[in-house]
């Protein structure tokens, strides 16, 4: 009796730490979110863009620049933050490995083939953009790729990650080959390959919003399952859990999370390495607990990124993923050390 009062203390204390943890991100994510939309080539007060917001009577160049330009590029920023820290926590969760992140099963190097192609066909296939593109390729490479993890003979798990090697690999080689000999989708398509968010708009917006959403909250429904595969196959299966249908939602919708953000961003890399494993450190590996607080810092990570390409070479913008990979890989490096001092 008293293990139960002293157990249920202990879990009411943690749950408490959690909302408090959730609570103060969301308002930093609200107030970077408000100063965010002051920064760039015209400096904004954040006096002057609360008024921009809220006073619709007025008819200034404020108003134009943060309704018009600002505010859709800031929420389509903290969407496909939260979006690719989603498809993280799916990710690392159904590999049981902290190093995993979004493209480990291939979708970068379906997203990258199918942006060329989109390049290369714009005048033949003008309704074809190389959003459009992005998200078919990204998925249809995850789809190859789970389906032939299937059939393989290492299991399901290391199934996935040598087949996501190889289609990554062959991918990028048919990107390369397809560049070399159509040299004029050079600019364009390198330019969408380091990722930003500099053509961002309200339509935009409303594309990733019919995506993201629905994936997020799938991967979300999923956190008993990821608690479960966190055991171990073994241990999952032993609990009821029907594998193959666990791990085809997990990809599916973890991919569906990355597609969305990558349709609209181009390839920003780390964002879903970093959140879960800072959301880890915060809140513990409780899918259910760790996934919101991952998808705020993963929000947080993208908007302080973006305001960086904004404001550091004013009025040129610099892509976002640059600074999401000088950021990611010095991280990347710490959690292999951490890992081999823990083995």
């Amino acid at each position: 009796m008293l293990r139960r009062y002293i157990r249920k203390v202990s879990e009411n204390k943690i749950n408490s730490r959690n909302a408090i943890a959730f609570s103060l991100l969301f308002l930093v994510l609200l107030a970077v979110m408000i100063l965010s939309l002051g920064v760039g080539a015209v400096q904004l007060t954040p006096n002057e863009t609360v008024s921009a917001l809220i006073n619709q009577a007025q008819k200034n160049s404020h108003r134009t620049i943060v309704w018009e330009f600002r505010f859709p590029r800031i929420l389509l920023v903290v969407l496909c933050g939260a979006a690719l820290s989603a498809a993280g926590v799916g990710f690392q969760g159904l590999f049981r490995n902290p190093l995993a992140d979004p493209y480990v099963v291939g979708a970068s190097g379906g997203a990258a083939l199918g942006a060329t192609l989109a390049v290369m066909l714009r005048f033949s296939l003008p309704h074809i953009t190389i959003g459009i593109g992005a998200f078919f390729g990204s998925l249809l490479a995850v789809l190859v790729v789970f389906a032939i993890s299937e059939y393989s003979n290492y299991g399901s798990i290391a199934g996935l990650l040598l087949a996501g090697s190889a289609m990554s690999a062959m991918l990028s080689a048919v990107v390369s080959l397809l560049l070399l000999l159509n040299d004029e989708v050079l600019h364009g398509v390198y330019a969408w390959l380091l990722g930003s968010f500099a053509n961002s708009s309200w339509s935009e917006l409303g594309q990733t919003l019919w995506l993201a959403p629905p994936a997020i909250l799938c991967v979300f429904l999923m956190s008993r399952s990821l608690d479960a595969l966190a055991a171990g196959e073994e241990t999952a299966q032993s609990l009821g859990l029907n594998l193959r249908k666990a791990r085809l939602i997990i990809v599916i919708s973890s991919s569906l999370a990355t597609a969305a953000a990558v349709s609209v961003s181009g390839i920003i890399g780390f964002v879903g390495l970093i959140a879960p494993h800072l959301a880890r450190m915060l809140v513990g590996a409780n899918h259910k607990t760790m996934m919101p607080i991952a998808m705020l810092l993963g929000s947080l990570l993208m908007l302080f990124a973006d305001d960086l390409a904004r404001t550091l070479m004013a009025p040129v913008e610099i892509p976002v993923g640059i600074f999401t990979a000088l950021l990611g890989g010095p991280f990347f490096l710490y959690l292999m050390k951490t890992g081999e001092k823990r083995t």
